[in-house]
């Protein structure tokens, strides 16, 4: 696709969607950007939350402005209609115990969605498998690259021959997601918006059990992970992987590209985003050399207590690998 293609793209998703995007009154469009916060001042904010969100009624008045500001933000407070995904798969391999093959379906008319599916193999009854997407982050290493990372690939087989249904997919502009470059100025909602597709692509299967669907993916994928649980009430279980902070609020424009993060001036950290999926089952997993470090101290205890507010402090979890760096690695 050439540029103007892509605008007449977006112009499209912008019209089918019909919204208004309000700015806040904040610098820089009200966007919120990488090290928006110096540590203290995160962990102060969400401390301060904390003492004022006391009650279970509390914490959801805040949790629907956050949800809500989100989809004004992303431009998607109606969404666009959802039209058909004419999928098209090529290259299926058998493998051991489990089968790959390369998918690219439509999440918008000639806008595709590009990815590999992997399935258990044998044949299953119907809503028998769990379902499972797997968004990769910004990891351009030559040779293992995107969703073709040896520890997505990995991941994703390994979760497949456990008995899920899987698909990890490419962010816009990555792996053979070119129709629109991925530093395109409003990327965040094309993404979110495939993600909310994907969802849609995996419950096309017989197998799949609409009500066992989780999402799992590390850095930019973390961002896609606690965005499609925030918006999307079908996901049941979130899994983001080294990106909740309550300083750090992404560095890319896929991350903090459009206006989620400030709404006037009250500012919404990805640590109280990633909590408004409470009281379904959320996983935390940090690491000591990123923006994840506090996981234990600061972010972990502020989702213990939103969950407490349920009684259900047993479905949050943070798995914290302190000698670790920033991936998705195998431990």
């Amino acid at each position: 696709y050439t540029s103007v293609n892509a605008l007449i793209l977006y112009v499209f998703f912008i019209m089918a969607s019909s919204t208004v995007t309000a700015q806040s009154d904040k610098p820089c469009l009200g966007l919120c950007n990488g090290h928006y916060f110096t540590e203290q001042q995160g962990a102060d904010h969400v401390a301060s939350l904390t003492n004022r969100l006391k009650t279970k009624r509390d914490w959801e008045q805040h949790g629907d402005s956050i949800r809500s500001h989100i989809r004004k933000g992303l431009e998607l407070e109606d969404f666009p209609t959802k039209t058909a995904l004419n999928p098209r798969f090529r290259n299926k391999k058998v493998l051991d115990g489990y089968t790959v093959e390369s998918v690219a379906f439509e999440s918008l008319p000639g806008f595709f969605v590009t990815g590999n599916l992997y399935r258990p193999a044998g044949e299953f009854r119907k809503k028998s498998l769990a379902v499972i997407l797997e968004p990769h982050g910004h990891f351009p290493k030559e040779g293992d690259y995107g969703r073709f990372m040896k520890d997505v690939q990995h991941g994703a087989a390994s979760m497949a021959r456990m008995g899920a249904l899987v698909f990890t997919y490419d962010m816009v502009g990555w792996g053979e997601s070119q129709q629109v470059e991925h530093k395109f100025w409003k990327v965040q909602v094309l993404q979110t918006w495939n993600s909310i597709r994907v969802v849609d692509f995996l419950l096309t299967f017989p197998e799949a059990d609409p009500d066992r669907i989780a999402v799992t993916g590390a850095s930019g994928g973390g961002t896609q992970t606690f965005l499609l649980a925030a918006i999307d009430d079908r996901v049941k279980v979130s899994m983001p992987v080294v990106m909740v902070s309550a300083h750090f609020f992404g560095g890319c424009s896929c991350e903090s590209g459009m206006p989620i993060h400030a709404n006037g001036k009250t500012v919404y950290t990805n640590a109280e985003i990633a909590c408004i999926v409470a009281p379904k089952p959320l996983l935390l997993i940090s690491n000591g050399s990123d923006w994840t470090k506090n996981n234990p101290t600061v972010e972990y205890p502020f989702a213990r207590h939103i969950y407490g507010l349920y009684k259900k402090e047993n479905m949050v979890a943070n798995a914290h690998f302190p000698p670790e760096g920033h991936d998705y690695g195998k431990n």
